[in-house]
């Protein structure tokens, strides 16, 4: 392609939208523009980029098994009332009416209507398994849509969907979605993990999100060095501390904590280390139901493992007003002596302590030497906090480490969450019913493309992986004579011929800005003829993102380039 007859339209400063390095990015190369907030369009540059890696989540969908079609947009508010995501999925259900007032959404994922595509179609046990998959735009009502295509309200996804009948099936298929994941993304040329995550909005059993390793990731992941366990922090097991021996018991002792809501700040008042300190977290579970959580300083409550243990779909702290109902104390100074009609749950590292320093239950008071079941009860004991570099693998006991990472795949075991609720069954060879076990498989494309510049880049631009690039090679003229003129057009007709996607830069521009583009731009290999090598009969090959320059005659170059894009594609396959 000539760069001259192309649209990208590169930008020479940053944009002052742009929060973060692939947004930015994704700006200045020319890729895409901004429509709305969260809403953009994507120009051929990184539509090249989309596309290429559709081809790769389409190959390897086809190879897992998994069957391609299209499902619409626009769903029934009467399917997604089947399963109580009408209300459950809250605001980020983009909701619309048609002429006859008739409720609608714009479905930001499909099970209601896979679902609902199954049980009219498959019958008898012997169509199963069955797994489905579209490539398709989807839309959330986010929030705060923010970080470019990173979380944006309208995103272009793949999601896949597998019916089976019975558990053993549906683990197969799960595994084999899970198996072609890692070959998509060790394909698209990302360093990547999968991590053990919790099933959100879409529900189910378990579920597993593949993560982009980068410095920028907005997530935090733990990690095991010597074993295969990963997870998110939100998701990560946190083993109960060794039991070891009590020391002796204090007796129970007021002190004055003048404005000292904080965990530091009561440490440091009363000259004790923060882990002597307990956090008491009151939730609202109920229209009348308080519940207290018990964490220990060092320590964050987990709400998500805190709502699956109460089985709630929502949890939310306590107004001030309402603390102050209950404890006749300001938040910050709440404790569970003398707590009355509140359930407590207690973290696994509190229940271990003895003698520690929790709140007063009166302003500007807390208690010194507090012991569970002397001076209150614990109603239940679990994990209620999010792990945190340093504690043990629960599978080696090694310290788990931390790393950041951008959610670019989910993978879920929903079980019967959607076949139960929406009479999806099937006939077994006994003609007896059952719900049909399912799953369901969703990859970002967008997002994809955006973690790849998040984990690619330099001070200059974009350094993409070869199969995701745009061109495997870029022609960069850097004077207007007549030699170097024709040098680029014998080459640009050599490597397109061989069938290299190819871009020359054949504007009339100086060599600065060319360089610049291309180095922005982020094709892996630039090819620079200039008056000054042809005399010495070379062109100067460079690789994008090493900055490593190889010196050719002009007739080996084509091969050269070929060699090497099919070693990249190799390693990466």
């Amino acid at each position: 392609m000539r760069l001259s007859q192309s649209f990208i339209p590169t930008m020479r400063q940053d944009p002052g939208e742009a929060e973060v390095i692939s947004h930015r990015l994704m700006l200045r190369a020319g890729m895409i523009r901004k429509v709305a907030t969260g809403i953009y369009s994507y120009l051929p540059l990184g539509l090249r980029v989309i596309r290429k890696i559709e081809t790769i989540v389409r190959e390897e969908m086809n190879r897992a098994g998994a069957q391609e079609l299209l499902l619409p947009i626009l769903s029934p508010a009467e399917l997604w009332k089947e399963t109580d995501r009408w209300d459950f999925y809250g605001k980020e259900l983009v909701r619309l009416q048609d002429r006859h007032e008739r409720d609608f959404c714009l479905g930001p994922t499909h099970e209601e209507v896979i679902t609902d595509l199954f049980r009219r179609e498959v019958r008898s046990y012997r169509q199963l398994p069955l797994t489905f998959y579209q490539i398709q735009t989807k839309f959330r009502d986010e929030i705060r849509p923010r970080f470019g295509l990173m979380r944006s309200r309208e995103f272009i996804m793949k999601d896949a969907y597998s019916f089976d009948q019975d558990e053993t099936s549906a683990q197969r298929n799960y595994q084999r979605m899970y198996d072609a994941y890692c070959r998509i993304f060790s394909r698209t040329g990302l360093q990547f993990r999968p991590v053990e995550a919790d099933t959100g909005l879409i529900g189910g059993i378990s579920s597993h999100e593949f993560m982009v390793l980068a410095n920028t990731g907005e997530e935090l992941i733990v990690f095991d060095p010597d074993s295969s366990y990963a997870a998110n922090v939100e998701r990560a097991e946190v083993v109960p501390p060794p039991a070891r021996s009590p020391e002796a018991q204090k007796p129970l002792e007021k002190v004055s904590t003048p404005q000292t809501k904080s965990v530091e700040e009561v440490s440091a008042l009363l000259k004790v280390p923060s882990n002597r300190v307990v956090k008491t977290l009151l939730y609202q579970t109920g229209n009348d139901e308080i519940t207290a959580v018990l964490i220990r300083g060092g320590h964050q409550a987990n709400e998500i493992k805190i709502k699956r243990y109460l089985g709630l779909h929502d949890l939310t702290l306590a107004s001030p007003e309402l603390v102050g109902k209950i404890t006749n104390a300001p938040v910050g100074f709440v404790g569970p002596v003398g707590l009355s009609g509140v359930r407590i749950l207690a973290d696994h590292a509190v229940s271990t302590l003895t003698n520690f320093i929790a709140g007063g239950n009166e302003p500007d008071l807390h208690f010194m030497n507090v012991n569970a079941t002397r001076d209150f009860s614990i109603d239940d004991i679990g994990d209620f906090r999010q792990a945190k570099a340093g504690d043990p693998s629960p599978q080696s006991g090694s310290p788990l480490q931390t790393a950041r990472g951008i959610e670019v795949g989910h993978v879920f075991m929903l079980g019967t969450k959607y076949s139960e609720k929406m009479g999806a069954t099937f006939l077994d060879a006994e003609g007896q019913s059952h719900p049909a076990i399912m799953g369901c498989y969703g990859i970002g494309i967008g997002r994809t493309a955006a973690a790849a510049i998040e984990q690619n880049h330099d001070e200059k631009g974009i350094c993409w992986p070869m199969p995701i690039a745009p061109f495997q090679a870029q022609i960069l003229p850097v004077t207007s004579s007549e030699a170097v003129h024709l040098a680029s057009e014998q080459l640009y007709d050599e490597l397109s011929q061989q069938n290299i996607e190819v871009l020359i830069d054949d504007r009339n521009e100086r060599g600065g800005v060319k360089f610049n583009d291309a180095d922005m731009i982020g094709t892996p290999y630039h090819i620079i003829i200039g008056d000054k090598g042809l005399a010495n009969n070379t062109l100067e090959i460079k690789d994008r993102k090493t900055g490593e320059k190889v010196l050719l005659p002009p007739n080996q170059v084509a091969d050269w380039i070929k060699d090497a894009i099919k070693q990249h594609l190799h390693t990466q396959s």
